[in-house]
C-alpha cells in the first residue's frame, strides 16, 4: 500500500498509491533542509506524475523546515499546476506552519482554509516551544551537571560552555546534551569533547574569585 523512501537518513518520506479520487498522499517526517531538497523534489515530481488530480502532503511529522525546503515545495507546486494538478498541504506541524505563515505562502498550499492571525500563530508557537523545552530539559540539565563535576564549573559557566559549543559546531543544544550524556555514561568524555570544552573555557571571563588578589601575608 505504501512505497517508503528514505532521504539521506534525514527525511522519512512515504508515498501512497493513488486513491480512487485521483490523489496521491505523500507523508514527510524529519527535517526539510538543503540536504533533503534533491530527493524531495524528485519524490514530489514522481507523485505528481502518478496523480490524476493532485498531491496531498502530510507534514504533521516535519520537525523543521528552512527556506530551501520551502523553495522545494514551491517548485513542486508550480510543477504540479503546469500539469493541471494540485499540491495541497493537508496537515502540517508548527515549524512548517510558522515558516509558511511568516512568508505569506500558507494560502498557496491550503486553498479555502483560513490563515491564522499573528496572535494565534504566536500562541501556538509558544505552546510548542514549551512542550519541546519540557522534553529536552532533563538531558540539558544532566549535561550541565557533567561539565560542572568534570571541570569544576559554576552552573552559569557550564551553561555558557554548552551554548558556545552548540554554536561553534552548529549542533542543536538538546542534541549536543544527549551526545555528552551518552559519552559520559560510556566511560568518560572523549578527547574531542574535552578539547572543545577547554577551548571554550579559555574564552570565558575569569570568575571573581580567580581575580581577587591573594591576601598580604606581611
Amino acid at each position: 500500500m505504501h512505497a517508503p523512501t528514505a532521504v539521506d537518513e534525514v527525511l522519512d518520506l512515504t508515498t501512497d498509491v493513488p486513491s480512487p479520487s485521483g490523489h496521491v498522499r505523500v507523508t514527510i517526517r524529519g527535517e526539510l533542509d538543503i540536504s533533503a531538497v534533491p530527493a524531495l523534489e524528485r519524490a514530489l515530481r514522481e507523485a505528481v506524475a502518478r496523480a490524476a488530480r493532485g498531491v496531498d502532503l502530510d507534514l504533521s511529522g516535519t520537525a523543521f523546515c528552512d527556506c530551501s525546503g520551502l523553495n522545494a515545495l514551491l517548485t513542486a507546486r508550480r510543477h504540479a499546476l503546469e500539469r493541471g494538478r494540485t499540491l495541497t498541504i493537508r496537515s502540517a506541524g508548527p515549524a512548517v506552519r510558522h515558516l509558511l505563515t511568516a512568508t505569506g505562502t500558507w494560502p498557496l498550499f491550503t486553498p479555502g482554509e483560513p490563515t491564522l492571525n499573528h496572535d494565534e500563530q504566536e500562541l501556538r508557537n509558544e505552546v510548542v516551544q514549551l512542550r519541546r523545552a519540557m522534553q529536552t530539559r532533563p538531558a540539558i540539565d544532566q549535561a550541565r551537571g557533567i561539565l560542572m563535576a568534570t571541570f569544576a564549573l559554576s552552573p552559569e559557566d557550564a551553561w555558557d560552555v554548552l551554548v558556545r559549543i552548540s554554536q561553534n559546531t552548529n549542533t542543536k543544544l538538546h542534541v549536543l546534551a544527549d551526545e555528552l550524556v551518552g559519552t559520559a555514561q560510556d566511560g568518560g568524555l572523549p578527547d574531542g569533547m574535552r578539547q572543545q570544552v577547554t577551548a571554550v573555557l579559555a574564552t570565558l571571563p575569569a570568575s571573581p574569585e580567580a581575580e581577587e588578589p591573594a591576601p598580604d601575608a606581611s
